[in-house]
């Protein structure tokens, strides 16, 4: 039998207009791996804590001290913990709280020509880290859209006087970067 190959649309939630991609990952990956795959395609850089919400159940990395009640995402599997039409969380950094709505539009078996993971579609680029949230990042886009806001110098350090074009996504680097590093 080939292997199972999920087709994921991540989306950024409460980020308009929409963040979102779309990703072809092994179903043997397990959850960390996952998470490897959605840092590199959304954008993000892996700096902070995240956590999986697959049915009741939350996966991430255990805390040493037993105080958080989380699964080790090394132990799951992701055909083993959702099928097609699941729907689950994936949140990232807890104090900005990034969460993403994923949902596996399909499974299928894998072309045996293709390498895996691959990212076949998104749009808009993703926001910069620490920028504060969704709400920060709505502050963020007004200040670096104006000379005149308060906050507009403040911002332009945040992306190192960097042009931010919110609307950049590149299928092909996402895909590189995904491959390299999941």
């Amino acid at each position: 039998m080939p292997r199972q190959i999920f087709q994921l649309k991540v989306s950024l939630t409460d980020v308009t207009p929409a963040v979102w991609r779309r990703v072809l990952v092994p179903g043997g990956y397990t959850l960390d791996r996952v998470h490897r795959v959605i840092q590199h395609v959304m954008g993000w850089r892996d700096c902070h804590l995240h956590c999986f919400d697959i049915d009741g159940s939350q996966y991430g990395e255990p805390d040493p001290d037993g105080e958080s009640a989380l699964l080790d995402e090394l132990d799951a599997r992701l055909d083993a913990v959702v099928g097609k039409g699941g729907r689950f969380r994936y949140t990232y950094d807890f104090g900005d709280w990034w969460e993403h709505g994923v949902v596996v539009e399909d499974v299928f078996g894998a072309d045996p020509d293709e390498r895996y993971p691959v990212c076949v579609d998104g749009a808009q680029a993703c926001p910069p880290e620490d920028v504060g949230g969704p709400f920060g990042y709505r502050v963020f886009l007004a200040a670096i859209a104006d000379p005149t806001h308060p906050d507009h110098e403040l911002m332009r350090g945040w992306i190192d006087g960097r042009e931010f074009d919110r609307a950049a996504f590149d299928v092909g680097r996402a895909t590189t970067l995904a491959r390299r590093l999941a």
